[in-house]
């Protein structure tokens, strides 16, 4: 799954990819988590927006019991549960991110790590909206990534982005066949653990 990431200057980094920006800050957040407002970009009929949504989509079944917001949708099962259906089909939009965190669990023990691209690019996962929430698509884990987790985000590359947002193109075709880039990875401070935590030292790599 992938449930905190790491975006900074999301203004900067979208600058040539949207037409403009909506209420979105360019600050940064080193532990964005479930239930923060995060900058997304969504695809207009003229134009792409850079815009703040909450990550966490309460499905409408959920109105006769209370659960969590879901976070994460499997690529796998995308097509197939009512939920997710609809919305890769007309509502697609992308996270975009410095990189994100995931922990390694070995016995009782459970070790962050933050992965970036290896040609430190940024990330743009892809991801379905509902009014004003969001969450991500995650995928069975690369080779070198499920020693530390058997799940990864759906990492978009830039040059595809339009493939992504064309409603014409099949979305769970695209996302499997999709060349995914190498991710590299190194372990950091259990701070992490802590939402309420945000600084630049989050992501700096520490020597077990």
């Amino acid at each position: 799954m992938c449930g905190r990431y790491v975006i900074t200057k999301p203004v900067t980094k979208t600058r040539d990819l949207v037409k403009s920006v909506n209420v979105v800050n360019d600050v940064a957040n080193y532990n964005a988590h479930p239930t923060q407002k995060l900058p997304v970009i969504k695809s207009y009929s003229n134009a792409k927006i850079l815009e703040v949504l909450q990550w966490g989509l309460t499905p409408s079944w959920t109105q006769e019991r209370e659960i969590r917001p879901l976070i994460n949708a499997r690529l796998e099962t995308l097509g197939e549960k009512m939920t997710f259906k609809n919305l890769i089909k007309n509502y697609r939009c992308l996270v975009i991110a410095d990189g994100y965190y995931e922990w390694k669990r070995k016995e009782n023990v459970k070790t962050p790590h933050y992965f970036t691209r290896e040609d430190n690019r940024p990330v743009f996962f892809a991801g379905i909206y509902k009014d004003h929430q969001f969450l991500i698509i995650t995928r069975e884990a690369s080779s070198n990534v499920v020693d530390i987790h058997q799940r990864q985000p759906v990492v978009i590359n830039e040059e595809d982005l339009d493939e992504y947002f064309n409603l014409k193109i099949e979305g769970t075709n695209f996302l499997r066949s999709h060349q995914a880039p190498k991710l590299k990875f190194h372990p950091v401070s259990r701070d992490v653990n802590k939402p309420t935590n945000n600084s630049k030292h989050l992501i700096e790599a520490i020597i077990n």
